[in-house]
């Protein structure tokens, strides 16, 4: 009998970055618990658990393969690669670099989507993104406006260390379930949870104060609580003169956030409000939680500067039990944008509109022809197809037409484009759509680092051989460049860790050796001596002046209300059993077998206006289209308000293609509907 064997790897589902093993053996892998993981200490949500069910799925992509008149036909490898570089060749040479578009996927490694906008920026195109636009893309300029930096502030088990947890726009009890282990041992201590969200979900339960605010009133909400710990002077007065700036434009900006006004904007009562600003500010060390409840809205940044103004405000930041937990979603989302994956950012958050910094990039290269400027994000993208500005476009891990808003206008706009190659390990929506695709490895048949929510940049070796033909990104991306005569010369994953070392400086001290350690290294990391940095913020902040920046926010309403044609409103989020736009998920047995269906939640009393049974199955439909799912009468939806799983393709034909003027990431959250039952169910 062949001897087992260990292989350390990272849950390829959220940005949490837990770790466990693949243990091999003769009759196939199954899992064992790594109980020092510093994040998760053996623990594994369902989905981590059902990880490896996609490795060796029968729909896995094995072969290049090029679509013709009489459906998907498969090629060689060099016969693909040829076609997508000469692709490349000619729209450059017939509409300019402008006209070709690159999307990175926050399921590669950040060796791989390194190298992916490296290829896009030296061949002159500035249109680069990843699906961080769609999840925490106003984090992005928030906090770095705020702080200097945009990521989260502390490691995920300081959590434990917090007085207070306030939690708003998140769901962590069923999306990012190794974070509820962390704030129960905060409860075990007597320590308190606040949180604020319009739903009744598992992580409501864990309160002990709940604010069920209307949908999209956040930043009312924080200007309230901000008020009342001015006026009660709870402030921290010495935090705020020697730490930051922006208090007097504060204090002018919430004194008409009056409790009663607040409380009407938010339908919660007053004495709620007060109670959650005290508990806050009087803790001695209080923690934010917030996901996309805060950053999917039109006002989306506004939401995150106001959880960033309160944290300033009371002196939350920079030790232990303190700071601001912004959960991401996918495994390497955060490394994505480190990695300069993004429209507006080069590697280690270099603005694109900064020439001195971009310098800095091409002398690294070798170049000196980068793009400078704002590219198109992922939202804008199908729009340019449309238009006729965007001819060419190279997908890499990312079902674009189910992540989209608004997705069948973002489906129509896609089939504009005079060629899509798309590169993943499933036959997605997206890939249906393609002119080419490329089978990729999955996360476990390559190794390369992944960068988790807490910064934690680890090491993860290969545990198998991908199926068939398929290769790593980074393979494919070497072999293009080739054929594109760029000067790519890496001999592999490691090489490139090097190379991102010296362009990132927050990343210069982490070598594969290092990020192999349990747990790997948090950065920033200066230098190989360093020892990484779990807590921001300490000595002051990296904005100008050392300072933090409080930015006061004003209210402004969701872009959509309810009307008389569309009554009720529409959210949308996660469920446990379930993972983004399920690609991976919707293929895993064990999950499937939990949660088969789309459904939409519905309040008893709507369901009582609308004549609709638990059980039954209803239209739901937006000004955008139409959608089936099976009702799921339940209190834990509020009154006047319905909720969908985006996991399944249906859910966003409905979402609004409102966005953020400044992140650029469309309004999820928020979209009148209404709903019906189908006759004869």
């Amino acid at each position: 009998m062949a001897e087992e064997k260990l292989v350390p790897t990272v849950c390829p589902y959220c940005a949490l970055g837990c770790g466990f093993y693949i243990k091999l053996k003769e009759d196939g892998p199954e899992i064992e618990y790594m109980l020092d993981h510093p994040t998760n200490e053996g623990s594994l949500c369902a989905k981590g658990n059902a990880s490896l069910e996609v490795i060796n799925h029968p729909d896995r992509l094995r072969h290049p393969l090029k679509k013709t008149e009489g459906g998907w036909s498969r090629i060689t490898w060099d016969e693909a690669l040829s076609i997508v570089a000469g692709k490349i060749e000619e729209t450059i040479k017939r509409h300019g670099p402008d006209a070709l578009g690159f999307l990175g996927s926050a399921k590669s490694t950040n060796e791989e989507n390194y190298l992916f906008q490296k290829m896009a920026r030296t061949l002159g195109s500035k249109n680069v993104d990843c699906c961080a636009r769609r999840c925490h893309s106003p984090t992005i300029p928030a906090l770095k406006r705020a702080f200097g930096s945009a990521c989260m502030t502390n490691p995920i088990p300081d959590l434990a260390n917090s007085d207070c947890i306030f939690v708003i726009g998140s769901n962590f009890a069923e999306n990012h379930p190794i974070v509820a282990r962390w704030a129960m041992r905060t409860k075990d201590r007597g320590g308190r949870i606040v949180v604020a969200d319009p739903r009744l979900t598992p992580t409501t339960w864990l309160a002990d104060l709940h604010l069920q605010i209307r949908l999209g009133t956040d930043v009312a909400l924080l200007n309230g609580m901000m008020k009342v710990i001015i006026d009660e002077e709870l402030w921290d007065r010495k935090f705020v003169a020697e730490r930051t700036t922006g208090f007097e434009e504060l204090a002018e900006k919430v004194s008409g956030y009056t409790l009663e006004k607040v409380s009407e904007i938010i339908d919660a009562p007053p004495e709620a409000i007060v109670k959650a600003a005290r508990v806050y500010a009087k803790s001695p060390s209080s923690a934010i939680v917030y996901s996309m409840g805060i950053t999917q809205h039109s006002h989306g940044t506004n939401n995150v500067s106001a959880c960033a103004d309160l944290a300033l405000l009371c002196g939350q930041l920079g030790r232990s039990g303190a700071g601001l937990y912004p959960l991401r979603g996918q495994n390497n989302v955060q490394g994505a944008c480190d990695m300069g994956v993004l429209a507006d950012f080069y590697p280690g958050s270099v603005s694109v509109h900064d020439p001195g910094a971009i310098r800095f990039i091409e002398e690294a290269w070798g170049t000196s022809a980068l793009p400078i400027g704002m590219g198109m994000t992922a939202e804008a993208m199908p729009v340019a197809a449309a238009a006729g500005d965007l001819r060419f476009l190279y997908i890499m891990g990312e079902d674009l037409v189910n992540s989209d808003s608004s997705s069948s206008r973002g489906r129509r706009e896609l089939e504009n484009l005079d060629f899509m190659v798309v590169q993943d390990i499933f036959m997605t929506d997206t890939a249906e759509m393609a002119d080419l695709v490329l089978p990729a490895a999955a996360w476990a048949e390559k190794e390369g680092t992944f960068t988790s929510s807490e910064r934690r940049v680890q090491w993860i070796p290969r545990a198998f051989d991908p199926p068939g033909e398929a290769r790593s990104d980074l393979s494919t991306i070497l072999k293009l460049a080739s054929l594109l005569g760029l000067d790519f010369d890496y001999a592999g994953p490691e090489d490139v860790l090097t190379e991102i070392g010296r362009v990132v400086s927050s990343y210069a001290g982490i070598s594969k050796e290092r990020a192999e350690e349990r747990g790997g290294v948090i950065w920033p990391c200066p230098h190989p001596e360093h020892p990484g940095t779990p807590i921001l913020h300490q000595e002051g902040f990296s904005a100008p002046e050392g300072r933090g920046r409080i930015v006061p926010m004003e209210y402004l309403p969701p872009a959509e209300e309810t009307s008389l044609d569309y009554p009720l409103l529409l959210t949308t989020g996660r469920v446990a059993l379930h993972h983004n736009a399920g690609s991976m998920t919707r293929r895993s047995f064990s999950l499937m077998k939990r949660s088969p269906e789309l459904f939409v939640e519905v309040n008893p009393q709507d369901a009582d206006r609308w004549s609709v049974i638990d059980g039954d199955l209803v239209e739901v439909e937006t000004r955008r289209g139409e959608a089936w799912a099976r009702a799921r009468v339940t209190p834990r939806q509020e009154e006047g308000v319905i909720f969908m799983p985006f996991h399944f393709p249906e859910t966003n034909l409905l979402t609004s293609d409102v966005i953020d003027p400044e992140a650029r990431i469309p309004e999820f959250k928020v979209a009148a509907c209404r709903i019906g039952k189908m006759k004869g169910v």
